[in-house]
């Protein structure tokens, strides 16, 4: 039935139901009626076709007559007429095979007609008619839902009947509601029963789809899907719960209530952006656990807001109360870290889940106030835990994100996190997301806060179910949960809850509402809360008493006083105790000072390069484009002369790391090739769609996987998510790279309140490394600079204090500091750089300006003995050549970093000054190398000291270093800017002027 009404859905208004039933039932042709009911895929199957049920002349006479008299009623005796008018004779039964999604003409017939014949107008009409409505249900029944607790936005409806809205255009009466008739394979509203009255077909539809769950979902383009949650929803019964299911519920729904009433009792004027109005969330967090955990799931990662925070630590993870209560004392820390507020906080739970007696691990991730910006962290922290577990199907590890109305529809990074959620790198194989709906954004009305009808619109794109539900109706949520629960584990897809609540206090509990949405406070103040309706509801039909809804409710409240008193001995709060990602057994044991050696064998370093030059072994079968042959050969001549390009000496630290067992993960928009095609770390075939091939995957037979992965074209969620990855394992080296730095600011919040600062605010380290493209080359405004004096303004060394100096100088900077920030200019020490990374004892996010330019320049190459053993990184590359070997003949000394290098040096030839101008590379910006700044200061006494950068004087590095060459000079000598001038934007546009600016900051630096 459902390919008929596909076929007929032009057909579907009453006139146009009364054409086609006309237009068929006139038609003389055999043949035409066969096509049409063909079409349709409705099969007619004649008696004479097969075994007849009843044979003899009486059937066939039967038969005959009823013909004739459908022909002409009065061309039969007026017994015949009387009989067929009565609607009591019933064609014999057929038993050719009815195919699957089919359905016998005479289905149609369910008020008289017979097979074989014909049926009449009206049968046709009204059957498809019948589709129509419980269509209409499936698609626009959430419209009119009462999902709305406080009913201010009921809809306002002819009659203010919801039934007749839907199927006041059909032609149907008070004397239909009693006619049987067959249910399509489509719906399930019929549990065992093959046909029902009008009168209960329009009951149940109204009860499955327009009661307090409004169900979103008839625009998923896999009929499987849709069958898979019309099942959950219309099958009779679904939602009847046991009377310890319902005990369970309140017991869980006092809690919450309770946790919410103590702390606005205790802590009356401190903010905690309690979860009143939809409380009910806490038992639909622990129901959705709960069901998942029953079907595998054994780690459940969770982002949330502010709101309902606390409660969640409480009563969803279990979190110690007396630790939550603390956070309210203002005691001083215990460990180091400027720490964070309350709700802003997350946690690490393993515990026994009591109701599946699974064990269950929980973890809160901690984020900041900017709503939504944890989604792609905890996305990527869920992708990196299913792949160390080799979870490769999403079964072990899942995703819960809780999100705020205004923010989901508001905020940008949603749409974005969504579209990562089916792309095979950054699948989670299905994320629960649950909307706390408060129907108001702080102050703002929905009317002005979204375009959409929902503010959970967005998820439409990814093809998620989206199931609105009451926030008063405790049983339908639990409901929904479990559906979610299961359609996750099904279908691994996306899904949405939308809890439609309201917030009984402002944005926080000492804001005033009332300022702004008057009528919505006033009823609210008149509205019961959850708890109490729905412990009035199971009190009236005997499933507790009133005494034992108190006794729960003085249960907890006795649980949290003793918590309360026991937060009071409490003198110090520990930050650590608030971890969400703990890396066990990585710090035990080790001496937090010493680094590991970078350098490696040579013959390593041999291998991998030939490994990386080589085509795949069945080179004569997979087809590569010619360009990159040409790649592969320069490379192998590299590899014999025993020197690396760029490209080459990344492939060395990837490959070194890969053989030591570090997992290494490259993101980033068109990382694969490289934003400049340099990288090509995969091959492809030229004739053969997706065949691919990726040398760094083949290095050793026992090497950790390597992982690049080409992303949405996105910055904010992609980076999130990496840095999400990069929080799971201390043991693996994560890059994201920016197709240009220029870029890399649309995923400011993630670098602002996470990757800066994350360590400080919540005792949480990583390691992830940002890669980003940046260089004046004439390439306009955007295209230049990744704005390296923004992180460098954000790195936490005192520009003031030059540490003491000692062995482990260097090491104990990058302890002590939030990151690092670098401008390599050679191969070999990106190589080192990279290698550092997981060769420290502790973990620190690398922010790498990388180069263009040099990818191909003919100096910018390192041999083989640069990155072997006994080689490590540079902090400061000093002058080697003439100025280097007599320091006392030089005039001038010229600090710089990254690419500029390379025009100084070329500069400094042609004007013939190598013994007179020395020029000094500091490679790691932050921590500034004050020890050797000091040392090469030291070396030339007497030279005047510059400072050369190709940036703007208010961009770049000079008002970063400038306070710091003056610390490490102690004062005693200037250092003078050479470089652009001031500029609002980062680079010309003119060609002709970059030309023009760069010649002059070349001709100011190397002069004396």
């Amino acid at each position: 039935m459902h390919r008929a009404h596909t076929a007929f859905s032009l057909a579907l208004s009453p006139m146009a139901h009364k054409n086609f039933a006309t237009w068929l039932l006139k038609s003389s042709s055999s043949q035409q009626m066969a096509k049409v009911t063909a079409a349709a895929a409705v099969r007619t199957y004649n008696s004479a076709a097969a075994e007849p049920f009843a044979n003899g002349s009486t059937a066939s006479y039967v038969e005959e007559m009823y013909n004739a008299w459908l022909r002409d009623p009065t061309s039969v005796h007026t017994s015949w007429d009387a009989y067929f008018r009565s609607n009591s004779y019933v064609s014999p039964p057929n038993l050719a095979p009815v195919q699957a999604n089919t359905l016998p003409l005479t289905a149609f017939n369910f008020g008289g007609a017979v097979a074989g014949a014909a049926p009449d107008s009206k049968t046709i009409d009204d059957h498809l008619a019948v589709q129509a409505i419980i269509r209409s249900y499936q698609i626009r029944g959430h419209n009119i839902a009462h999902l709305d607790p406080l009913e201010i936005n009921t809809p306002e409806l002819p009659g203010n009947s919801s039934t007749k809205s839907i199927y006041a255009n059909f032609s149907f009466g008070e004397q239909d509601m009693d006619r049987q008739f067959k249910l399509p394979s489509t719906t399930f509203i019929g549990g065992d029963e093959a046909s029902l009255p009008l009168k209960e077909i329009l009951n149940r539809l109204e009860n499955v789809y327009c009661n307090k769950i409004g169900v979103e979902f008839m625009f998923i383009n896999s009929l499987e899907q849709c069958n898979w949650i019309r099942k959950r929803f219309e099958t009779p019964g679904v939602l009847n719960f046991s009377p310890e299911e319902k005990r369970l519920i309140l017991a869980r729904l006092t809690r919450a209530t309770g946790f919410e009433a103590f702390l606005a009792k205790k802590y009356s004027s401190e903010k905690r952006f309690g979860l009143e109005g939809c409380e009910i969330m806490i038992p639909a967090l622990k129901e959705i656990i709960d069901v998942s955990t029953e079907l595998g799931v054994e780690s459940v990662i969770m982002g949330m807001p502010h709101r309902g925070r606390l409660n969640t630590l409480a009563n969803v993870c279990r979190k110690p109360l007396n630790q939550i209560f603390t956070q309210f004392a203002g005691l001083e820390a215990a460990d180091d870290g400027s720490g964070d507020v309350k709700y802003h906080l997350g946690t690490y739970i393993e515990r026994l889940n009591r109701v599946t007696n699974k064990n269950i691990r929980l973890a809160v991730v901690a984020n900041p106030s900017h709503l939504e910006a944890v989604d792609p962290v905890v996305q990527g922290k869920t992708r990196a835990e299913q792949f160390y577990r080799g979870d490769q199907e999403g079964k072990k590890v899942m995703s819960i994100l809780i999100h705020g109305d205004a923010a989901f529809c508001g905020q940008g990074v949603v749409y974005e996190t969504m579209h990562l959620s089916d792309l095979p790198d950054y699948t989670t194989h299905g994320t629960i997301h649950v909307v706390a709906n408060n129907q108001i954004g702080f102050t703002t009305d929905p009317r002005f806060s979204r375009s959409s009808p929902y503010c959970t619109d967005v998820a439409r794109v990814v093809n998620a179910p989206i199931f609105h539900v009451n926030a008063d109706d405790p049983e339908a949520v639990m409901h929904v949960c479990k559906v979610a629960a299961e359609w996750r584990a099904t279908f691994h897809k996306d899904c949405v809850i939308d809890l439609v609540g309201y917030r009984r206090n402002g944005h926080n509990e000492i804001d005033e509402p009332m300022f702004t949405q008057p009528l919505m406070y006033q009823k609210i103040r008149k509205h019961k809360n959850c708890l109490d309706l729905y412990a009035d509801k199971l009190i009236a039909e005997g499933t507790v008493t009133a005494e034992e809804v108190k006794s729960v409710a003085a249960k907890y409240e006795n649980i949290c006083e003793e918590a309360f008193a026991l937060a009071k001995t409490e003198t110090h709060v520990k930050y650590k105790d608030w971890l969400d990602s703990p890396w066990s057994g990585f710090f035990e044991g080790k001496d937090p000072l010493k680094v590991a050696p970078t350098g490696v064998k040579e013959e390593t370093l041999i291998h991998i390069g030939n490994r990386f030059s080589s085509p795949p072994p069945n080179a004569a079968e997979f087809v590569i484009h010619k360009g990159l042959l040409r790649v592969l050969a320069a490379r192998k001549a590299m590899v014999d002369e025993k020197v690396a390009d760029w490209a080459l000496g990344e492939a060395m630290a990837f490959g070194s790391l890969l053989k030591e067992g570090i997992h290494v993960r490259l993101s980033g928009q068109d990382v694969e090739r490289g934003t400049f095609s340099h990288r090509h770390h995969v091959l492809h075939h030229q004739l053969v769609d997706k065949a691919t091939y990726n040398s760094l995957q083949h290095m050793y037979p026992d090497q950790a996987p390597y992982s690049v992965s080409n992303s949405s074209l996105s910055e904010y969620a992609v980076l999130g998510f990496e840095h999400g990855y990069s929080m799971t394992n201390p043991n693996a080296l994560v890059l994201w790279e920016a197709q240009f730095g220029d870029f890399s600011n649309t995923a400011q919040s993630i670098i602002d309140q996470f990757i800066s600062s994350g360590q400080s605010k919540w005792v949480r380290q990583s390691g992830l490394v940002m890669l980003l493209p940046h260089g004046m080359e004439g390439m306009g405004p955007e295209h230049s600079s990744c704005r390296v004096e923004r992180f460098l303004q954000m790195s936490s060394d005192d520009p003031d204090y030059f540490p003491p100096e000692s062995d482990e100088f260097g090491v104990r900077q990058l302890h002590d500091i939030n990151w690092i920030v670098a401008n390599c200019s050679t191969p070999a020490n990106y190589y080192h750089i990279l290698r550092r990374q997981i060769a420290l004892p502790f973990r620190k996010p690398l922010i790498l300006c990388t180069p263009k330019s040099l990818l191909r320049h003919p100096e910018a190459k390192s041999p083989f003995s640069e990155m072997s053993e006994g080689s490590e990184f540079q902090r400061i590359i000093p002058d080697n050549g003439p100025a280097g070997q007599n320091p006392s003949n030089v005039k001038k000394v010229v600090f710089c970093s990254g690419r500029v290098y390379y025009d100084l040096t070329k500069t400094r030839r042609e004007k013939q000054l190598e013994g007179e101008i020395a020029i000094v590379r500091v490679e790691q910006i932050s921590p500034f190398p004050f020890d050797l700044v000091k040392e090469q200061a030291n070396l030339y006494k007497n030279a005047e000291l510059v400072w050369a950068q190709e940036e703007h004087k208010n961009q770049g590095s000079w008002t970063y270093v400038q306070p710091r060459f003056l610390t490490a000079l102690n004062h005693s000598r200037d250092v003078s800017y050479v470089g652009r001038a001031c500029g609002a934007s980062t680079a010309t546009g003119s060609k002709a002027q970059h030309i023009r600016e760069l010649n002059a900051l070349l001709n100011d630096a190397i002069s004396t």
